[in-house]
């Protein structure tokens, strides 16, 4: 494959990470058989930079050390270059990420990783400054050790490298176990979560601080079966400190990337469409089980925003905004008190107190010297004034005035569809129709633009073209956005979601150890076949699937399709109690094979349907489906609608366990007693519970 200069030079498509870098005086080729040809006839290692366009030590890495032509040359002569966009090959930045991680305890990016020819790793680490600085040794300097080390001590790299090879593929063939997990999982789970919690700032665990949805909605999750103000307390603590930190963007909605202290005030002030999706989540089950309007509040902004700013003109959703603009980290999101005194006019007052403005600011690039406020609500239990309210379009437009920060306006297969099911449930929850059209709207252009003609998913789209073959997280993401939209929007969306969930299943399905592996059966062969197990910053491909899997089990009564998930789970019962913030989403999984399965079917038309469905869709209902549809349909998509009758011709609601019904009611109030009764039945381990 050409370089990146090359390439961009006759106009083939890169994603923004890569155009980033197509003009340094590196000679950047992108990962394939290439570059590895080029390393093995010149006989030099592989340097693999790995990073994304909304990065911002990847920024400082690059100018510093990238844009330097004496720099670039020492590379040049020394290594073949290969630059990755882990956005776009999540399964190269998952392997060589295991070796970092190997080495050096963590990980993160930048990511710099020395390879042998045949992609073997033998060294790697994350960000180097240009010269040596606090205690990391500076990258030139790195180089020449590395080159050093190669000419002089090969065949000690080449076994280092082949142990890190070895352990990477251990990892990969993770499973086999036949364990047979109970609610007692459950309960570990939780008193683990309480020994980690932060009390006095949320979250769990110390800086820096990434949004921790998934461990939220367990929370959630747990006190909808088993009230406790504890559970409670730690979701509500954890939600309202975040949203009054400066990782939530007071004036334009949404939440950056993650914070760098123990109280979420300073971001890292990258955003991203997947935090969005699983935090639009967490705080629509905030609201469903507290009713506290601030959660309604800050999931509207947030939508607001991601329409406003993420949405593509042709469909989808790009997939991220930069942590920098003007060469300066943040200011985008900055203000001085100036600035605010001038535009809020007599409301200056109370916006100043109520976001902490000062006058000397509290954040400071530490590359520019340059200084502003993170806006942040002092007092998080103050209502916000009404001075504020009148104040925040005037600040939105203002900062609208300013350059923008850079978007990365790839279409993600995965992360649109994470954001497609929150978007989609959030217009359930709050009674929002057009959130759920768009959400619509949505999934039907990824089923559209990114598919190929042989029904085979792409990962990218990007300028009207797709690229990449999916993953299974892809798939699997896809899978839970159609399955939420057969249950809010209409019941034909299950058709796609069988096509999606037998595609899992051919493509990635480990028969051998259990659990789905990352790439497919079709995919270009890497060192190891990677497998994506512990939730992270989203959750990981298994966990998806086994969630989505059972859901559709449930919705159509296919037992092949839980048969997959049932069996990873009884692989990660043991560490599933141990670990759970790091297998959070799959803990919701684990939750729903323990539960008797609680099934809501909805027939009838009109008003009095509309009403029974927002009983349903507004309440949060752990382990449930729920689908509606005309009477006496004869609908062989669920046998949960199939032959359902309206009493009296009124719209009716048939609450159901594994298909067998209670006495069908016809009001809302009636409706919200049998839901009661139901979750309390289905509690896991309870009289129906059980993975048999």
């Amino acid at each position: 494959m050409p370089l990146l200069r090359d390439l961009a030079a006759q106009d083939q498509p890169l994603s923004p990470y890569l155009a980033q870098h197509a003009d340094n005086p590196v000679d950047w080729y992108a990962w394939g058989d290439d570059a590895f040809a080029a390393a093995r006839e010149q006989d030099r290692p592989v340097l693999l930079s790995v990073g994304y366009s909304a990065c911002h030590w990847c920024h400082v890495m690059a100018h510093e050390s990238f844009e330097d032509p004496d720099v670039a040359a020492l590379m040049n002569r020394l290594f073949v270059n290969v630059k990755v966009d882990r956005e776009e090959r999540p399964d190269v930045d998952a392997i060589y990420m295991q070796a970092v991680q190997a080495l050096t305890g963590s990980g993160g990016w930048p990511m710099t990783v020395f390879l042998a020819p045949d992609g073997t790793p033998f060294f790697g680490g994350t960000y180097f400054p240009k010269v040596d600085r606090h205690g990391l040794v500076g990258f030139p300097r790195l180089a020449e050790r590395i080159d050093e080390a190669w000419r002089t001590q090969r065949p000690q790299l080449l076994e280092q490298g082949g142990k890190l090879r070895e352990l990477i593929a251990a990892s990969s063939r993770f499973g086999g176990g036949d364990t047979e997990p109970g609610p007692e999982i459950l309960t570990a789970a939780l008193e683990t979560v309480g020994r980690q919690f932060d009390r006095r700032f949320g979250g769990f665990g110390r800086a820096p601080k990434f949004p921790p949805s998934t461990t939220i909605d367990f929370l959630l999750r747990a006190q909808m079966r088993d009230p406790d103000p504890a559970t409670l307390e730690m979701a509500t603590i954890t939600l309202d400190a975040m949203a009054a930190g400066g990782m939530c963007d007071q004036v334009g909605g949404g939440f950056h990337r993650y914070s760098v202290d123990d109280h979420w005030l300073v971001p890292h002030f990258e955003k991203m469409l997947y935090d969005q999706a699983l935090l639009l989540g967490a705080y629509t089950h905030g609201w469903l089980v507290t009713r506290e309007d601030r959660y309604r509040r800050v999931a509207a902004e947030l939508v607001e925003y991601v329409l406003r700013d993420l949405r593509h003109p042709d469909g989808g959703f790009y997939a991220a905004e930069d942590a920098d603009s003007e060469g300066v980290e943040g200011k985008f999101y900055l203000w001085s008190l100036d600035e605010i005194a001038a535009l809020c006019g007599d409301d200056a007052r109370d916006v100043i107190r109520y976001f902490g403005v000062t006058r000397g600011g509290n954040f400071e690039d530490p590359h520019t010297g340059y200084r502003g406020n993170i806006m942040h609500v002092v007092d998080p239990g103050e209502e916000r004034p009404a001075g504020v309210a009148r104040s925040l379009p005037v600040l939105r437009e203002a900062r609208a005035q300013r350059p923008r920060p850079g978007l990365d306006d790839k279409v993600l297969l995965g992360w649109n569809a994470l954001f497609v099911r929150a978007l989609a449930e959030a217009g359930g929850a709050f009674d929002r129709p057009d959130w759920v059209d768009v959400a619509r709207d949505s999934a039907r252009f990824l089923l559209t633009e990114l598919r190929r003609d042989d029904g085979r998913f792409l990962h990218s789209w990007q300028s009207g073209t797709a690229q990449l073959l999916a993953y299974a997280d892809d798939y699997a993401a896809l899978l839970e956005a159609l399955l939420t939209l057969a249950e809010v929007d209409t019941v034909a969306w299950l058709d796609d979601a069988r096509t999606v969930a037998d595609g899992l299943l051919t493509l990635f399905a480990d028969d051998e150890h259990g659990g789905f592996f990352t790439t497919g059966v079709d995919a270009e062969p890497l060192i190891v076949r990677p497998k994506d197990v512990q939730d992270g910053a989203s959750p990981a491909a298994n966990s998806l699937a086994c969630h989505g899997l059972l859901r559709l089990a449930a919705l159509t009564g296919e037992t092949r399709y839980e048969a997959p998930a049932r069996r990873w789970l009884g692989v990660l019962a043991p560490v599933l109690g141990e670990h759970p913030t790091a297998f959070a989403y799959l803990l919701a999984a684990l939750e729903r094979a323990l539960a008797a399965p609680l099934e809501v079917a909805l027939v009838g038309d009109g008003p009095d349907l509309a009403a029974l469905r927002r009983e349903v869709l507004g309440r949060l209902l752990p382990a449930a489906v729920t689908l509606s549809g005309p009477p006496d349909a004869d609908d062989e998509r669920s046998p949960l609608l199939a032959g359902r009758s309206t009493v009296d011709g009124h719209a009716t609601a048939y609450v159901c366990e594994r298909f067998a019904c209670r006495v069908p009611v016809t009001s809302p109030d009636a409706l919200r007693d049998e839901l009661d009764a139901a979750v309390q039945s289905s509690r896991p381990g309870g009289r129906s519970g059980g993975l048999g």
